[in-house]
This record gives C-alpha cells, sequence and structure tokens, in this order.
C-alpha cells in the first residue's frame, strides 16, 4: 500500500463521514426546524443508509470507507487494517462528523437535541447502550462478511451494508437513535455543547465491534485474506493511481 496516498485516504473518510452526518443530523434538524412534521421517522433512518451505499460504491476503493470508528477497530484485529492507521481514520472521521454539524447549525440554527444520538423516552442509559450494542454487532458483523469475499458479492457490499443500517433504523431509532458510530453520535454533541447519555454511544458501537470480530473468527476464521484486505483497505496505490481513466495501454494498471 504506497503510503504517499494516505492523505486522499484520510480525506476520503472525512468527507464519507461528512456526507453520512449530514443526512443522519440534517434529517432530525430539518425536521425541527420546519415544525416537526417535514421529514418522518421513516425517511430519518433511511436516507443514513442510502448515504452509506452510495459512499461505499463512490470512494470505498480509495480508503475502504469505514465512516465509523466500530469499523476501523474491527478491522484491524482481523489483520484487514494495520492499527497504525486506525488512529488517523478515527480522527479524520471525527473531523468529517463536526464538519457537517458546525454547517447544518450555521444554516438552520441549533434546534434543541434533534439530530443528536439521545435514549427515547422513558429509555434509560442502560437499555440505550445495550440496544446500540446488539445493533452494532449486526452492523459490523453484515461489514466483516461482505468484505470478507466468502459471500461473493465483491462490491455490491454497499447493498447490504445499506439495507442493514434502514433495517436497523426502522425498529431501533425510537430506543436509541440507532447510531451504531461513535463519530455519527458524539462528533455532533461535541459541536452542539450536549453530551447526554455520551457513554451510551461509546461503549455500545464499540463493545459490539469487539464481538462482531469475535463472531468473525467463529464464522470464517482469522481475516487478512486478499478479499478482506482490499475492502478495509482501498485499492488505491495498490491496483490503481490517481489520473484518467484507460491512460495506459490495454493490459496495464489503469488509472483512476
Amino acid at each position: 500500500m504506497d503510503a504517499h496516498f494516505e492523505w486522499r485516504r484520510l480525506f476520503a473518510e472525512m468527507f464519507g463521514t461528512f456526507l453520512l452526518v449530514l443526512v443522519a443530523v440534517g434529517g432530525g434538524m430539518v425536521n425541527a426546524r420546519f415544525g416537526g412534521n417535514m421529514v418522518p421517522l421513516t425517511a430519518q433512518v433511511t436516507a443514513p443508509g442510502l448515504m452509506v451505499g452510495a459512499i461505499i460504491l463512490f470512494m470505498g476503493a480509495v480508503s475502504g470507507a469505514h465512516l465509523n470508528p466500530g469499523v476501523s477497530i474491527a478491522f484491524a484485529p482481523r489483520n484487514d487494517f494495520p492499527w497504525r492507521r486506525v488512529p488517523g481514520y478515527i480522527a479524520a472521521q471525527f473531523v468529517g462528523a463536526s464538519l457537517a454539524t458546525v454547517l447544518l447549525v450555521t444554516l438552520l440554527g441549533r434546534q434543541g437535541t434533534a439530530g443528536l444520538s439521545t435514549p427515547g423516552p422513558g429509555i434509560s442509559e442502560a437499555t440505550a447502550m445495550a440496544w446500540e450494542l446488539v445493533l452494532s454487532v449486526g452492523l459490523i458483523s453484515t461489514i466483516l462478511g461482505t468484505a470478507s469475499g466468502a459471500q461473493n458479492i465483491g462490491p455490491m457490499n454497499a447493498i447490504g451494508v445499506a439495507s442493514y443500517i434502514v433495517l436497523a433504523g426502522l425498529f431501533g431509532a425510537p430506543v436509541s437513535g440507532a447510531s451504531m458510530n461513535v463519530a455519527r453520535s458524539l462528533g455532533p454533541a461535541l459541536v452542539i455543547g450536549d453530551l447526554t447519555s455520551w457513554w451510551v454511544y461509546l461503549v455500545g458501537p464499540i463493545a459490539g465491534a469487539v464481538i462482531a470480530v469475535a463472531i468473525a473468527y467463529i464464522l470464517r476464521g482469522p481475516g487478512g485474506g486478499y478479499h478482506g484486505t482490499t475492502a478495509a483497505e482501498g485499492t488505491l496505490g495498490w491496483q490503481w493511481r490517481p489520473g484518467p481513466i484507460d491512460s495506459r495501454p490495454p493490459g496495464s494498471v489503469g488509472g483512476g
């Protein structure tokens, strides 16, 4: 993997997480800004899933499209992604989440807790944390499984991951917000200055990622294979380099 392109990979993680948080937080903020009945809950939970699917397809080859600290942390013990690159990816994800929130607040104004990840009415923090843990186990298991090559769906893992996010949101959002993503929850919370139940959205997703890694080992053994590595790291600097498409003779490695 060519280290000269790491800045492109970090930019991709920042930009991708920016887009994800723009719709994930923006749905709730837009709804609150226009009276509370403009964007139904089904749309609010569907939009992030569709956005993640689109991001995987358009930039997964650059950075692996993690967009989530739990994903970066899960790929590392599977030997699909080097631990030394995890801090940079997580930092880029938090920057993207924060920038999206700053933009939303600038354009729409602060809308209370709208768009933030919080336990639902009558739901305890412990219950919300357990809910996030269980949902995150499913999400990370889906990501690790479709990235392994064992399911033979290649880049169409976007369909599996996007579908899971939508389905988890449809039944999980009223309980915990169905965040499953530390950056998506804590980035906006830090910008807005509301850290209510912050530990729920740190412990739940990370613990879920760790459990998903153990499940992946049970299902498929150790990682580190070709498919898992290319899915986790992207193929920039390995199978292709930035440049015009088809700029090289047939049979050589093409440009991006």
